[in-house]
């Protein structure tokens, strides 16, 4: 089998596909969620906080010296990216127990069809 065939029966196969499309779709719920942190919640809690713009916040290692410009530790976007982080766990967090509880009432439904008619049980 050559090269090109594998390649084809992989790539038509349902899962690389679904694989696929879960990953580009993914990619835009970060973007989505990226602006949400950084557009909506964070400008309210840098005003709570002082006026503090996360992105700006940064610790300066070494200062600009002629053309070379200063070297920082931007802790800010650090921060910002962990705020991300929480939301899209979060996020991700809520959708699995709201799958998992779907997949819990369809079980005592068929034990109790089951028990109801033993007669048509296959097991």
């Amino acid at each position: 089998m050559s090269m090109l065939q594998e390649f084809k029966e992989f790539a038509i196969k349902g899962n690389a596909i679904d694989m696929a499309v879960g990953i580009i779709i993914g990619a835009a719920f970060g973007k989505i969620i990226s602006s949400l942190v950084a557009d909506v919640f964070m400008p309210p809690i840098g005003v709570l906080i002082g006026g503090v713009d996360f992105t700006k916040l940064a610790f300066p290692l070494k200062e600009a010296a002629g053309n070379a410009p200063a070297v920082t530790l931007n802790y800010g976007n650090f921060i910002q990216a962990l705020v991300d982080f929480t939301i899209i766990a979060f996020v991700i967090f809520m959708a699995v127990k709201f799958i998992n509880s779907l997949k819990k009432k369809k079980k005592p439904r068929l034990r109790q069809h089951r028990q109801n008619h033993p007669e048509k049980n296959c097991y």
